[in-house]
């Protein structure tokens, strides 16, 4: 069965849909078969993967509103072994729809739940807010990935989403665990990016992954021309420090699956 892992944090800006098609671009270039599914009505990391979000014929507010099963929704991207869910205009307006759905919480799971085993990983990005389609995401997912960016509120941001986990594992999704804590605009120059890799080690141990993600032009580039980074340009840094994290999230599952 399929990994289902949300990419999230409530605060933008933080690289967040940059690590959700990076990551499920070279999970797919790893030779797994990844879903990416793409929450956030900005519908960017739609448009990451060179697909316009104002022309698809349905999303996943189809999923959500209309229960279309997902596999009716999934596009197949030009990139290897990558397949995408798409976000549309429509989707702003999900949440509201969502407020008298009973079991509204788990409308994304049970779509999940009929083509799970027909991938490796599912990523999902996120909205940067804590509603009712981060919620959904959150349900559906086995694990989360948080990237924080190396700056001095970030620990902040991370406590609360952290509570937010913790509260979903409580009520909603008592297996949910968090995969992982990536930096991300990691500066090796500046004394603060250092200071902050240490306060996330310090309360995340284990879970701050060692690969880390620096501000790299390229990476600023490859979204205008819709392709992730280990296609836009890959002898890059970005494309590298992605590769490794793809590498590094492969290994630990493998550890994972075999306690």
């Amino acid at each position: 069965m399929g990994k289902c892992i949300s990419v999230a944090n409530q605060k933008g800006g933080v690289g967040k849909t940059t690590t959700s098609v990076n990551l499920a671009s070279c999970l797919g270039a790893n030779k797994k078969k990844v879903l990416l599914i793409d929450m956030d009505p900005q519908g960017n990391a739609s448009s990451g993967v060179g697909t316009d979000k104002e022309s698809v014929d349905a999303s996943v507010y189809d999923v959500l509103i209309n229960s279309a099963p997902l596999k009716d929704v999934i596009v197949e991207t030009e990139f290897d072994n990558l397949w995408l869910c798409p976000s549309a205009i429509d989707v702003a307006g999900a949440e509201i729809e969502m407020v008298d759905v009973e079991k509204r919480e788990f409308l994304m799971k049970n779509a999940i739940e009929q083509i799970k085993n027909e991938f490796d990983y599912i990523i999902i990005d996120c909205p940067p807010s804590l509603g009712l389609l981060t919620l959904n995401a959150f349900v559906a997912s086995d694990s989360i990935i948080m990237p924080i960016q190396c700056e001095y509120y970030a620990l902040e941001g991370l406590s609360q989403l952290t509570a937010t986990v913790r509260t979903v594992k409580k009520q909603l999704n008592p297996s949910i665990e968090i995969e992982g804590v990536l930096l991300t605009m990691y500066d090796v120059r500046t004394n603060l990016s250092l200071l902050v890799a240490q306060e996330v080690k310090k309360y995340y141990g284990d879970k701050l992954y060692k690969t880390v993600i620096p501000r790299n032009v390229r990476l600023s580039e490859a979204p205008s021309y819709g392709q992730p980074i280990n296609y836009y340009d890959k002898s890059s840094k970005g494309s590298e420090c992605y590769m490794k994290l793809a590498k590094e999230v492969i290994k630990m599952n493998k550890k994972t699956a075999k306690k």
